[in-house]
């Protein structure tokens, strides 16, 4: 099986990569399954029933997401009820949403788990407990598990990826929307990337518009942001995992620009 994850999708720019590029993606690779973080595909931050749609509408089957998934607050009744968009597994109890999904395809389940750390986040929940409970209980139904972790510290997301190695098809970073060098496959079977990167505005600072953010930088006082225009990026990493173990057996890192 061959799956496609695609980094934080960051505006309308990063909707219109997705768009163009996507479809040329899946056929190249071969992919059989997509997903993609959008958690700022709304104008930079959160998203909405209707950016959802056009996601989904582009290929992507499971959205995941991370500490904006609650910036547009009308779309909690959404968020509730759709299984296919994630928030963090490991908010407390009695928030709303799905931190978790298992997708049957033809031949195969997969399950999609979401996960946010806590170094220089929000203090929620432990990942590293509440995310071994779930894949043990999700293991039952399927080897081929799929974890975003939306993390800001590396040292948090490498700890992860090995603390799960073997019990987790892949371990992929998102949040800090630059794209690392170092794909590989853990010990234990475990493809491993510690950011996937961002889909979005390639002349931008992590999407935003580069004069805010120096402003900001130079000031030290808030500002309005706004996503950036102009070209746009598609940062992903591709995966062939075994079907039968869900183990992976390669990751490739993919960047590709447009127009």
């Amino acid at each position: 099986m061959k799956v496609l994850f695609i980094g934080d999708i960051v505006g309308k720019v990063g909707r219109n990569a997705l768009k163009a590029l996507l479809p040329s993606v899946v056929a190249k690779y071969k992919i059989d399954f997509v997903i993609a973080n959008g958690e700022n595909a709304a104008a930079g931050f959160g998203i909405t029933e209707t950016v959802a749609a056009e996601i989904f509408a582009s290929g992507v089957h499971v959205i995941t997401s991370g500490n904006h998934i609650w910036d547009k607050k009308e779309s909690l009744p959404y968020l509730a009820k759709e299984n296919r968009i994630l928030r963090p597994l490991n908010y407390p109890p009695g928030v709303p949403g799905y931190g978790s999904v298992l997708y049957a395809l033809e031949r195969v389940k997969i399950a999609v788990i979401n996960i946010s750390g806590r170094v220089f986040m929000a203090n929620i929940d432990c990942p590293f407990r509440t995310g071994l409970a779930e894949i043990e209980r999700i293991s039952s139904e399927t080897n081929c598990i799929i974890v975003d972790f939306h993390a800001e510290a590396t040292s948090e997301k490498i700890a992860f990826g090995y603390f799960v190695d073997g019990k987790v098809s892949a371990v992929l970073g998102t949040h800090t929307h630059v794209q690392t060098a170092d794909e590989k496959i853990l010990p234990g079977g475990t493809a491993y990337i510690t950011d996937t990167g961002m889909t979005g505005p390639s002349v931008s600072v992590i999407g935003i518009e580069k004069e805010q953010i120096i402003e900001r930088f130079l000031l030290q006082m808030p500002l309005r942001f706004e996503t950036a225009k102009g070209a746009g990026i598609l940062s992903a990493v591709a995966l062939e995992i075994d079907e039968k173990t869900g183990r992976s057996q390669t990751i490739q890192r993919l960047q590709l620009t447009y127009p």
